[in-house]
């Protein structure tokens, strides 16, 4: 028997993003989905996946991107943690679950994606947190990660104003 799990932020509900979303966002939506839901209600990273692969949704998305963010991120929460709390105001239990879940998600894009250039994490951690966050979530997510890309992004960051000959 299944057990009863919260409504979780639904993809089908978005406030943002008009037209055809891509496959990757698709997967984002669905990583967020299952941070919600293991932040709300707890189960393994199996479990989860499974889940959200059952779902019409998953059909829209890049598989393999979905399982490889949602694994690192699931696997990785305590490190992601050390390295989102000190570019906090408060502590991050304290945030949302669905800016929390957001920032967790792209915080591990930042560390372990790098070929995702840091502006395409940031622009769609905003998306999500637009759609599916409080009325004024994204500009603290959009804050949070700014501080965090010149952490953990600096050499690309430094290469966009390097001056060209």
């Amino acid at each position: 028997m299944t057990p009863d799990i919260p409504a979780t932020p639904s993809v089908a509900h978005s406030k943002s993003r008009p037209g055809r979303k891509s496959r990757r966002y698709c997967a984002r939506e669905l990583v967020l989905q299952g941070i919600y839901q293991w932040r709300v209600t707890g189960g393994t990273v199996a479990f989860i996946e499974a889940q959200l692969r059952d779902t019409d949704e998953f059909q829209k998305a890049d598989g393999k991107y979905f399982s490889n963010l949602l694994r690192h991120v699931l696997n990785s929460i305590e490190a992601l943690e050390e390295k989102i709390q000190p570019c906090l105001d408060r502590p991050l239990k304290e945030l949302s679950p669905v800016e929390y879940a957001i920032l967790l998600m792209s915080t591990c894009e930042l560390v372990h994606f790098p070929d995702i250039p840091y502006r395409a994490v940031i622009n769609e951690a905003i998306e999500l947190a637009k759609s599916y966050g409080g009325s004024e979530g994204y500009k603290y997510v959009n804050g949070v990660l700014d501080k965090l890309a010149v952490q953990l992004r600096a050499t690309e960051i430094g290469q966009q104003f390097k001056p060209t000959r």
